[in-house]
């Protein structure tokens, strides 16, 4: 038999990385939350987002997610009602040179959490990827429908981890993302201040012709994120930007909000198999539909979202 509900914060794992603080951001607005992550120091990060008011409301703690004792602590100590898994590790090549790390953080970790919330009655929203499907999307993009057929190691431990938080847990809901943008608080994470920082450094850089996705803003995903907690959503949602583009179509629209004169020529346009990464999904468009009908947050596209400031912040020069 399900225990009560508990009554403590919501809980944001992986706080500290690109995602956590924007998700943090959205979540304080309406209650008590506590980041956690292995560097605890978000407070910085929250202001260099221009939501100063919000790290003021945050409780930043530290844990070290690869040691399933300490993840098991956190959770009875804090009785969280809920639970915002945002933790990974994402990049492709380090999971394929740390596949065990990969897999614990992966899948491990949200099955871990789907077992917890399921006996307590917390609410779990797990953040997924796109990178679960094999890159040859159909006309609209994958639905939730669609079959699970990862390219990566990365892909792979995802889809796992998908898996165990909806056998763990049937309330829990699985929000697939896309490739990410946005403000980094001058950390030169996502996919648009990696290309600004590139140029800042007096490079070129590379982006590819031939790899589609369907990017969102990092913190139009904090926002939907924050809402989803309070919606009785379960099972997988894809929660994707409106148009499916190119790396490089994406890089385009950065540096035009970015100001920058003649973007097509600083950019250098190339193909997968140049660079090498011809094994790269060429196309894991989201088919989003049955998001933009359940959330009040817009899903918008970059014109529409690059150069805006987060809340208190100013919009990049």
């Amino acid at each position: 038999m399900t225990a009560s509900p508990p009554s403590g914060p919501v809980l944001v794992l992986g706080a500290s990385g690109f995602l956590g603080p924007h998700a943090l951001a959205a979540l304080a607005a309406a209650g008590p939350v506590v980041a956690a992550s292995r560097d605890p120091a978000v407070e910085p990060l929250l202001e260099r987002l221009g939501a100063g008011a919000a790290a003021r409301a945050v409780r930043p703690v530290a844990v070290d997610l690869e040691e399933p004792e300490a993840l098991a602590a956190l959770l009875d100590e804090l009785q969280p009602r809920a639970i915002v898994n945002a933790a990974a590790l994402s990049r492709i090549d380090a999971c394929e040179r740390e596949p065990l790390r990969a897999r614990r953080l992966n899948a491990l970790v949200p099955r871990e959490l789907a077992a917890w919330s399921a006996r307590r009655g917390a609410r779990l929203v797990h953040v997924s990827t796109d990178l679960v499907f094999g890159g040859l999307a159909p006309p609209g993009g994958y639905d939730e429908d669609a079959p699970a057929e990862p390219a990566s190691l990365y892909g792979v431990s995802k889809a796992e981890g998908e898996v165990h938080v909806a056998r763990g847990d049937p309330r829990a809901l699985v929000a697939r993302l896309p490739l990410l943008y946005g403000d980094s608080a001058g950390r030169g994470l996502g996919a648009s201040d990696a290309v600004l920082a590139a140029l800042d450094r007096g490079r070129r850089p590379r982006l590819f012709l031939d790899e589609w996705r369907t990017p969102l803003s990092v913190r139009n995903a904090g926002a939907a994120l924050a809402e989803l907690v309070g919606v009785d959503l379960a099972g997988l949602l894809h929660v994707g930007g409106p148009r499916r583009l190119s790396r490089f179509e994406l890089g385009l629209e950065v540096l035009r909000a970015a100001g920058v004169e003649r973007p097509e020529e600083a950019l250098e346009p190339c193909a997968r198999a140049d660079a090498g990464m011809a094994d790269r999904p060429p196309d894991v468009s989201l088919d989003s539909s049955r998001a933009r009908s359940a959330l009040r947050t817009p899903l918008r596209a970059p014109e529409d979202e690059l150069g805006e400031p987060s809340d208190g912040g100013a919009a990049r020069p």
